[in-house]
C-alpha cells in the first residue's frame, strides 16, 4: 500500500509503517503527479485536496487531515468518488488552550491586570473553546460565550450573541471555524462594524484562523493610534502575513498553537486509528509508545498554589514570548513566505500540561482541571 504524507506530520512512520510504503512529500507544494498511485494520502491545513489534486490518484482509498478544520478538504467529491475520509477534530485543542492562556499571562504581566478581574469573550465553543471555558473558569475568571450552532442544538447553553457579547468583555479570543457563507459565516466575523463595539482596550486573540477576524481593519485601527492589545497567531494570506500589522501586535506568531508534540502526534494517531478501522485492523501503536519523555517531568508544589503559580509553572514549560521573538526576526528576513513554513516545519518541542507530575500532600483539584498530571503523596 502506497501511503503519501505531509512530512511536517509528525510520529508517522512510527505509526503507518507497518501499514505500507511511507513517502514523505511537502503539502504545500504537492501535484496531482506526485500521488498519482497513492493508495492513502495524509495531509495537514496547507494542502488543499480537490478534484485537481486527485485528478491522477485512480487508486486512492483513503484521505486523512491532521487537524481539526476540514475547509481545505472537498469532502463532496471525495463522497463521490467513495474515498473514505477522516479528519483529527480536538487533536491539538489542549495545545491551543496552553497557548492563549501562556498570552493572557504575558498581557496580565504587561498591562498589570489581574486577570480574575477580567471577563473573558470566548467565540465558538467546540473542542478548543470548550477547554479554554474550562480552563479560565477553573482560574476562577470570569467567562461569556458565543456559539450560536451550541445554542441551537443545546437548550442550556449559555450562548450570548456575537454583538451583544462584544461590549462586555475585556478580552474577546477567537475559536471558530472557517465558514464562508450562510447565517453563521465567520469569515470577517471582526469587521470595520463589529469592531466598534469593543471597549477601546479590549483584547483580541486569534488562533482559529487568519480570515476571522480582518487584518485590514485591525492595521486601521492601530493606524489611528488605538492601543488596543493584540494577539495573533493566525494570518490572512497565510505564509505571506500582512507585515505592517506585526508591529502593532503584542504577540505574533506562525500559526503554531496547536504545536505541541501531543497536538501534532494526536492527530496523526487519530489518522492511524481511522485506517486501521477501515482497513478491518486492530490498531498496534498508541501515543504513548512513541511520544519521548519530557524534559521536566514532576515537579512539587504546596496547597497555596495560586494563578501566579500557574502563570510560572506554564512558563516553565512554555514561553509564548519565545514564539513570538522567532517570528519577529524570521519577518524581517527576505524571503518571509519560506521562513513563515520554516518555524512552522521545524518548530522546537514543546510539551503539554499533562507531560508534568504535580505532586504534593495536597494537590488543587484546578490543577487536574487545567490538564496537568497530579499524585497526591
Amino acid at each position: 500500500m502506497k501511503i503519501y504524507a505531509d512530512e511536517n506530520m509528525p510520529y508517522v512512520k512510527d505509526f503507518f509503517a507497518e501499514l505500507g510504503e511511507v513517502t514523505l512529500l511537502n503539502g504545500r507544494t504537492l501535484t496531482a503527479e506526485q500521488i498519482r498511485d497513492a493508495d492513502v494520502l495524509l495531509v495537514r491545513s496547507v494542502t488543499k485536496v480537490n478534484k485537481e489534486l486527485l485528478a491522477k490518484s485512480s487508486t486512492l482509498k483513503f484521505v486523512g487531515t491532521a487537524t481539526i478544520g476540514t475547509d481545505h478538504i472537498d469532502q463532496s467529491y471525495l463522497q463521490q468518488r467513495g474515498i473514505g475520509f477522516s479528519s483529527a477534530p480536538g487533536c491539538n485543542a489542549q495545545s491551543v488552550v496552553e497557548y492563549v492562556l501562556s498570552a493572557l499571562f504575558v498581557l496580565a504581566e504587561k498591562y498589570q491586570w489581574d486577570l480574575q478581574q477580567k471577563t473573558v469573550g470566548v467565540v465558538g465553543v467546540g473542542n478548543i473553546g470548550r477547554r479554554l471555558v474550562t480552563a479560565l473558569q477553573a482560574l476562577s475568571i470570569k467567562v461569556l460565550c458565543c456559539d450560536p450552532q451550541r445554542a441551537a442544538a443545546e437548550a442550556d447553553f449559555p450562548h450570548i450573541p456575537f454583538e451583544q457579547l462584544l461590549p462586555q468583555v475585556d478580552i474577546v479570543s477567537f475559536h471558530v471555524p472557517l465558514v464562508k457563507s450562510g447565517p453563521d459565516a465567520t469569515v470577517d466575523l471582526l469587521n470595520s462594524q463589529t469592531i466598534k463595539l469593543l471597549k477601546p482596550d479590549c483584547a483580541v486573540i486569534n488562533a482559529c484562523r487568519g480570515e476571522v477576524t480582518n487584518n485590514d481593519v485591525l492595521l486601521a485601527q492601530a493606524l489611528s493610534g488605538s492601543k488596543r492589545p493584540l494577539v495573533l497567531d493566525v494570518w490572512a494570506n497565510e505564509p505571506e502575513p500582512d507585515l505592517r500589522l506585526i508591529p502593532h501586535t503584542d504577540i505574533a506568531s506562525a500559526h503554531i498553537a496547536g504545536h505541541s508534540i501531543e497536538g501534532k502526534a494526536r492527530g496523526t494517531e487519530m489518522l492511524y486509528q481511522a485506517l486501521c478501522v477501515q482497513l478491518g485492523l486492530a490498531p498496534t501503536k498508541t501515543l504513548a509508545q512513541v511520544l519521548p519523555a519530557p524534559q521536566v517531568s514532576e515537579v512539587k508544589i504546596n496547597s497555596e498554589f495560586g494563578l501566579l503559580d500557574v502563570q510560572n509553572l506554564s512558563r516553565l514549560l512554555y514561553d509564548v514570548r519565545r514564539d513570538d521573538a522567532l517570528f519577529r526576526f524570521y519577518m524581517m528576513q527576505d524571503n518571509k513566505t519560506q521562513g513563515f513554513d520554516w518555524l512552522r516545519k521545524s518548530y522546537p518541542p514543546r510539551r503539554e500540561y499533562s507531560s508534568v507530575r504535580l505532586t504534593g500532600q495536597e494537590v488543587p483539584e484546578f490543577l487536574t482541571t487545567l490538564g496537568f498530571s497530579t499524585q497526591m503523596n
